[in-house]
């Protein structure tokens, strides 16, 4: 399959489910009331109950003033700090859970209509597949973070191991010096950029290989990377959506970033822009799962269904075969006759 076929497979089936596009907007508004009910509502309790007096934070010449001695301010706002960190933390809960199961329900939707090119978007599929993969997706996307972290980690020390060499050839040569550091500090970033877009890649690929497979985390993550290094090809196609999303992404925030500018009315106009870009983004995010799901299904899916079906073909044609009295093909010995029992003798068995 080429990355065009890939594509265009990849919007056709966004645009047969594009409900997923609502979905995802309702989750969005879902978020903003739930950041006003779950953090500012306790917040604005909070004031009234306290007696909380913030005038010299509204007085201040800098906001940020306030925490250059942030104990003498959580000592004299603990309740609140307290409240505000706990609203903040069961918000992140919420959003992250609802978040995380509309993705596996997208997911197993856009799986579905792959499988079956004809099916359309329901609301009890939809729930149906976010309970199948919500935990599975949870678990590999738990391992991919640890080992973005371990590998973050990992550059870190290269990167101090890098400081160091660079200030200890400041001591013989400054130009050494200067061409080590370039040297060095490129060649940390682009390692840095090559790990990373690998790791999302094979997240994603990991997602679609979760939903045809059914696999455990490691297992899905094993298969993931050998995948991608047997089929380089679906790398780069992945890194090509990467840019795509990004360039889409950018445009759209930069058609609604003038408006903020404009005194007023600016904020008023840029909101209805501002959640057409994110619908936006919602959009392309999608497409670039369903054509990492189209390209993996035509590789791997479709040919493992393909090899089962041809070996399903051979072997009931050569059980038919070997049914036939006209087989030939295999030299039968004469069949000898089993011995039979003396007359005072009974058969055995």
């Amino acid at each position: 399959m080429t990355y065009s076929e890939a594509i265009k497979t990849g919007f056709n089936t966004i645009n047969r489910l594009w409900q997923l596009i609502a979905v995802q907007a309702g989750l969005m508004v879902i978020n903003c009331i739930g950041f006003f009910v779950i953090v500012g509502i306790p917040l604005g309790i909070a004031f009234v109950i306290f007696g909380l007096d913030l005038t010299g934070i509204t007085q201040a010449k800098d906001f940020f003033s306030m925490f250059t001695s942030p104990s003498d301010f959580i000592s004299k706002y603990l309740w609140l700090v307290l409240m505000v960190v706990i609203s903040i933390v069961f918000y992140i809960l919420i959003v992250t859970t609802l978040g995380l199961f509309v993705f596996s329900g997208s997911a197993g939707m856009i799986g579905q209509g792959i499988f079956v090119p004809s099916a359309f978007f329901s609301m009890k599929r939809f729930f149906s597949e976010g309970r199948q993969l919500f935990f599975p997706i949870m678990w590999f996307s738990g391992l991919m973070g640890l080992l973005f972290i371990v590998v973050a980690f990992m550059l870190g020390l290269l990167g101090g191991g890098i400081a160091a060499v660079v200030s200890a050839a400041k001591g013989h040569d400054s130009t050494l010096a200067l061409f080590l550091g370039i040297f060095f500090w490129l060649l940390l970033s682009l390692a840095a950029v090559s790990l990373i877009l690998a790791i999302l890649a094979v997240t994603v690929y990991g997602i679609a290989i979760l939903f045809f497979r059914r696999e455990g985390s490691v297992k899905t993550l094993r298969a993931s990377c050998l995948f991608l290094w047997n089929r380089q090809d679906a790398f780069w196609l992945y890194i090509l959506l990467l840019l795509g999303y990004v360039t889409g992404s950018f445009v759209m925030m930069l058609i609604s970033y003038p408006f903020y500018l404009v005194p007023i009315l600016g904020p008023i106009i840029s909101f209805p822009l501002q959640l057409i870009s994110y619908i936006g983004q919602g959009y392309l995010g999608l497409i670039v799962l369903a054509v990492v799901f189209v390209y993996y299904h035509e590789l791997e899916i479709r040919k493992d269904m393909l090899v089962q079906a041809v070996a399903g073909q051979e072997a009931a044609a050569t059980a038919e075969g070997s049914r036939s009295p006209e087989d030939t093909s295999v030299v039968q010995e004469p069949a000898q006759e089993a011995p039979r029992p003396a007359p005072d003798e009974k058969p055995e068995g």
